[in-house]
This record gives structure tokens, C-alpha cells and sequence, in this order.
């Protein structure tokens, strides 16, 4: 189905209903800005949202012979009764219907009163003033642009302000906070001045916000182009303090005796948006983010070493386990960042000259599938200015991706196990099942590795 003709369905609905359907927020941004193909759209229906839903779910699902559009089985429907709200979700699309309305919040919780209210009512809601703007659905497409906040002007300026006062904005859904961080990087927009106050001010009131809600918008800004844009504006705003303060306790330069070591902030951003340079993997940006989130924990200054940071990745491991554990994150998820925090220094120890196939063979069964983005992770963590140095370690990279490449090639090691079972193991030696039979069979496999018998049955 194609925007128009989903329009078109919207509009037939509105007209058996007697009522008028808008559509809001990002699709009427987006088409302002050029940007097409946006699959999740939201409708404001002056009426009851829920049941325009429900209308429209019966005729999607009715079908005729003569318009395939309404074929059966097109899409689903998941209502909200307490919010007068329903997602309709379709193959390329996913739409939400809401009857306009205004919102009460109380102190303590992100779950308003809702009760019904006009168009210009329910924009003033919204988030931004560019998300606050309406098109009404028509027989022949969408209306004039309806912006009672400006709108439009702020999309020039390219600024993000709320359309009312942000304090009463971001009380009313203090998730709204990260989502102004997120726009800024997503649209290269600046924040007005006093939304940035507000945003500060009102900070800890993200405490009411779910973790899942927190990891998802946040996860959003990781999606962005240049994440570092949005990450500086929730540090400077110390909402990064409310759910990752580990990531803000990285900020700031030490010095002792004339030595000082780099800002792991600033340095952590940067490896972000290299990252985001070479892969669009959302994960693997985030593991960025915790590649050195123990550095502070492990800092020391030794006299005739300078600045020190040792073992930062093994208790890097184990804070982005508990990190990620918080933020409640899949634990496929947490253990695929911790364990590229865990190995990102590795590839470095292989760059030596004279580097045997032993411990490349060890990285190359330890890391399995994520040796790819553990690559990936340790190029980007090449932050330097002087691009001589800058150029050296690149090559180093290349040398040693051959050198795995060679490795895997002769070894076929992608799918290495020991190529004796532990039944074979228990009949050969004699055993009943046991230890004994796991450490035999670890001993192998660590022979093989370290290139003292073949990897051959």
C-alpha cells in the first residue's frame, strides 16, 4: 500500500465517521523537510481516536474484488482504551489514531488523564514545535499545513523549542529531554537557549521514566549520524548523570608532575561517531560508548610510567555487564558489548613484526562471529590529531587483518572445536563422564591453538 492510498482509506473512514482526521507530528516535519518514506505515522482524529481505529480496521479487513487495498489480513490492531488510542500496523506501514486530546499529569507518573480537547489543544502536547503541526485528511490528499506554533519558521531556523513553556513540557513526559538530544543530532538542529535551562532544571525528574523507555530513546540517538552532537547535550545537561553516570565520570584531564592523560570523554565521543562512520549497527556504537567506561576507576599516576590504566578492560567487562543489566538490556545484548570491551586492546599486542599464529588463532576463537566489529571497534578508537601516527596504526590494522585472514584460511577456524568428542575421549581413555573428560578436551583445543599439534582428527 502507498501513502496516498492509505490516505485515501483514512479519508473514506472519516467520512462515514462524520469526523475530521489530521495527520501530526514527524510526517508533516519530514514532508516539510524533504524527507521521504516514513513508515510510522500519527493521525489525530476530532473524535474518538479509538473508535475510528476500530472502523478502520473493519473496512481494511472486508476487502473487495474491486479495490485489492482492502484485501483481508492487511493488519493488526492494538487498542489503548485509556489513552482513546490505537495502533494499526500493516505491512509497510504503522499507523496511530488518537482522538484530540489534552493531558494532566500528576508528579509521580508518566500515565496522564486524558481528556478530549481541540486540534490546536492537542499540538500544544507535543514535544517541539516541529513535531506540532497538523495536515487535515482530504478527498483529494492532505490539507493546508495547520502551525499555530510556529512551526514552520523553527524548521528554518533550525531550532528545537517547545511549544510550551519547556518546563511544563518536560514535567509532563521527562523523556521528551532525551528526544531533544536525539532531534539535535538527527536533524542537525540547535536547542534554544532557555529549553537547554529547563532541560537541566528538570533532569531528575527522568527518575519516573522506565529503563526500557530510557535504553530505547537513547539507543535512537546512538542511530543518529553524528551521535557526539546528542551525547554533548546530555552531559552538559547532566541528564547523562541520571541513567549513565559512569559515561559522565569519564569527563576531565589530570595532571601530575607536568603528565596529564586525555579527556576519555571527549575521546569516548569520538570513538562513537567513528563508529557510526563505518557501520550503522546500533550495538556496536553503544559498545563505543563502554569500550573505556573503567578508565576512571583505574587510573593511577606511576612515577617513570605517567598516567596508568590497567586491567581497565576486564573491569569494563563487569560494569557493562552491571550497566546493561540496568538499563535492561538483552543478555545476548550485554554479553556481545561486554565481551568487545573486554578484547578491544588485544588486536594492539598483535601488531608486533614477529607476531606468531598463536595468539591470532586465540583471538579469532574467542571473539567468533564478533571479530568483525571488534576490528571495527579498535580502528575507531584511533583518535588522534597527528595523522602521521594516525596513518601508521591503520596500516597496522591492515597488516594484522591479513595476517587473520591467512590464519582462518589455513586453519578454518571461523567453526573451531576440538575434533575429538567427548564420547571418543571417554571410550579412548577409558573414563566415565566427568571433569576429567572436559579438561582433556580443553587441553586439545589449547594445543591446537597454541600450534603444537594440528587441527586434524
Amino acid at each position: 500500500m502507498t501513502v496516498k492510498n492509505l490516505f485515501k482509506k483514512i479519508y473514506a473512514v472519516s467520512k462515514k465517521m462524520k469526523v475530521d482526521v489530521y495527520v501530526v507530528g514527524g510526517f508533516v516535519r519530514d514532508e516539510l523537510l524533504g524527507v521521504k518514506d516514513k513508515t510510522d505515522i500519527d493521525f489525530v482524529v476530532l473524535g474518538s481516536g479509538l473508535e475510528f481505529a476500530k472502523l478502520f480496521d473493519k473496512e481494511m479487513s472486508r476487502g473487495t474484488t474491486r479495490d485489492p487495498d482492502f484485501t483481508s489480513g492487511k493488519g493488526s490492531l492494538v487498542e489503548f482504551p485509556d489513552f482513546d488510542t490505537a495502533r494499526y500496523v500493516l505491512p509497510d506501514f504503522e499507523v496511530e489514531f488518537a482522538g484530540a486530546r489534552s493531558e494532566k499529569y500528576e508528579e509521580k507518573s508518566r500515565k496522564p488523564k486524558v481528556t478530549a480537547a481541540t486540534l490546536d489543544t492537542d499540538l500544544s502536547r507535543r514535544d517541539f514545535t516541529v513535531n506540532a503541526m497538523a495536515r487535515k485528511v482530504q478527498s483529494a490528499g492532505l490539507g493546508k499545513t495547520v502551525d499555530p506554533y510556529d512551526g514552520q519558521k523553527d524548521l528554518k531556523n533550525k531550532i528545537l523549542r517547545t511549544p510550551l513553556d519547556p518546563d511544563v513540557t518536560f514535567f509532563d513526559d521527562p523523556l521528551r529531554m532525551i528526544r531533544a538530544a536525539r532531534f539535535a543530532a538527527q536533524l542537525d538542529f540547535s536547542i534554544e537557549p532557555k529549553v537547554l535551562v529547563a532541560m537541566e532544571a528538570v533532569a531528575k525528574r527522568l527518575k519516573i521514566v522506565s529503563a526500557e523507555r530510557i535504553t530505547e530513546e537513547f539507543f535512537k540517538l546512538l542511530k543518529t549520524k553524528k551521535p557526539s552532537v546528542g551525547l554533548n547535550i546530555l552531559y552538559g545537561t547532566k541528564l547523562l548523570d541520571e541513567f549513565l553516570p559512569e559515561v559522565s565520570e569519564l569527563s576531565g584531564v589530570e595532571e601530575v608532575n607536568g603528565y596529564s592523560h586525555k579527556d576519555n570523554l571527549s575521546h569516548t565521543f569520538a570513538v562513537v561517531d567513528n563508529i557510526a562512520e563505518l557501520s550503522d549497527k546500533t550495538l556496536l556504537r553503544y559498545a563505543g560508548l563502554m569500550h573505556d567506561i573503567a578508565k576512571t576507576r583505574t587510573k593511577k599516576f606511576i612515577r617513570g610510567r605517567g598516567w596508568t590504566f590497567d586491567m581497565h578492560e576486564h573491569l569494563g567487562r563487569k560494569m557493562t555487564r552491571q550497566i546493561g543489566a540496568r538499563l535492561r538490556m538483552s543478555k545476548n545484548d550485554m554479553e556481545y558489548v561486554a565481551n568487545l570491551v573486554r578484547w578491544h586492546l588485544q588486536p594492539i599486542a598483535l601488531m608486533d613484526e614477529g607476531i606468531t599464529d598463536s595468539p591470532v588463532r586465540r583471538l579469532i576463537v574467542d571473539l567468533k562471529d564478533d571479530l568483525t566489529d571488534l576490528l571495527i571497534l579498535c580502528r575507531s578508537d584511533i583518535t588522534t590529531g597527528n595523522q602521521n601516527k594516525k596513518k601508521r596504526r591503520l596500516e597496522n590494522y591492515n597488516r594484522l587483518e591479513k595476517l587473520i585472514a591467512d590464519v582462518i584460511d589455513r586453519d578454518k577456524l571461523r567453526a573451531f572445536q576440538s575434533p575429538l568428542r567427548g564420547d571418543e575421549i571417554m571410550e579412548l581413555c577409558n573414563l566415565k563422564p566427568g571433569p576429567t573428560v572436559g579438561k582433556i578436551k580443553s587441553e586439545i583445543e589449547r594445543a591446537i591453538l597454541d600450534g603444537e599439534i594440528p587441527n586434524e582428527y
